[in-house]
């Protein structure tokens, strides 16, 4: 979803192309995600097949960024490449406005949806046992991850790692068999926040007060050893 809305959005920077930014991004992403649900349905959907379609139409999209990236003028291609990396540099209300509206119909959806995830992670068989709508419990929450997803790119470009650590920090803090949904938001919004407080700050503490780190550089540099290591404590536990 984020490969399809960094490409989409890239294209609008380096082509000049009339189109408003947060509007391509979201319909990037929401055109990658279309793609993954039409080549991988058969007959409906499996988890190894709809991983594997995903990471194809990524890699297909992160091909077509850096073609445009390297066909671009320099000064064309570091404003998309500083987007690229996820920024709230430069952000004002006239950004926050929309992402609230959105977040406005989209979370109480992704709430009542939410309900369903422990019901599909049973499997299909059993949650259609136990009354579940599994297609279009499944189709919903597709919609609306996809959605959020898009709106958060388009609004501060792909901030890296925190879709990834945000419900693993949640899960681990609320101590429940899945990752809570409002937990895992707000924990997304935490780190984002203190990302972007250390990568305004903490270089300055370093001595290094002229340079001003995108948030999205700084949550890469953390979130993926973090990931690393919740996920050997989660191997560590299984094995123990």
């Amino acid at each position: 979803m984020t490969a399809g809305a960094s490409a989409a959005a890239v294209a609008v920077i380096l082509l000049g192309w009339a189109v408003p930014l947060p509007l391509a991004a979201v319909a990037g992403g929401l055109l990658v995600a279309g793609l993954v649900g039409a080549l991988s349905w058969r007959d409906g959907f499996t988890g190894p097949r709809l991983v594997l379609v995903g990471i194809a139409l990524s890699a297909c999209a992160a091909s077509l960024t850096s073609f445009l990236l390297v066909r671009a003028e320099i000064t064309d291609a570091q404003r998309a490449v500083i987007w690229l990396t996820g920024s709230l540099n430069g952000r004002g209300w006239e950004h926050v406005r929309p992402v609230g509206l959105a977040l406005l119909v989209l979370t109480p959806l992704a709430l009542v949806l939410g309900r369903r995830l422990s019901l599909l992670g049973l499997g299909d068989d059993l949650a259609l046992a136990l009354g579940a709508r599994v297609a279009t419990a499944r189709v919903g929450l597709v919609t609306v991850a996809v959605a959020l997803a898009a709106v958060a790119t388009a609004s501060a470009g792909p901030i890296a790692f925190i879709a990834l650590v945000a419900p693993q920090v949640a899960l681990r803090l609320a101590r429940t068999p899945s990752p809570p949904l409002a937990a895992s938001a707000a924990a997304g919004a935490l780190l984002v926040v203190g990302a972007d407080l250390l990568a305004r700050t903490g270089l300055g503490l370093l001595g290094w007060s002229s340079t001003e780190l995108p948030v999205g550089a700084v949550t890469a540099l953390v979130g993926a050893p973090v990931l690393l290591w919740l996920l050997q404590r989660s191997v560590r536990g299984r094995t123990a």
